[in-house]
């Protein structure tokens, strides 16, 4: 199963913050950067471009394909989406 397609399977848990165990914050959104920035260390700004509403966050393809299935759900629950190859957040 491709990324798009851990997404998509796992569209139900999208926003469901109080499902996340161990929380590195208190605010969806920061656990979700946090929780990135373990998993694939840099130094580049973590917002990496912006539209109508959405943010794009600087993570690689080749580095969201690495992601598992259950990093997938918690980045979910954080409010995080897979759209067009990069991961974005609604503002």
């Amino acid at each position: 199963m491709d990324i798009e397609q851990l997404f998509e399977k796992h569209d139900n848990e999208y926003l469901k913050f109080d499902g996340v165990k161990n929380k590195l914050s208190t605010r969806p959104d920061l656990h979700a950067f946090l929780m990135l920035d373990k998993l694939f260390p840099g130094t580049d700004d973590m917002v990496c471009a912006a539209g109508h509403d959405i943010f794009y966050l600087g993570i690689g393809s080749e580095m969201i394909n690495k992601l598992t299935e259950d990093q997938v759900i918690e980045l979910a629950r954080c409010g995080v989406l897979y759209q067009e190859d990069s991961l974005a957040m609604f503002t």
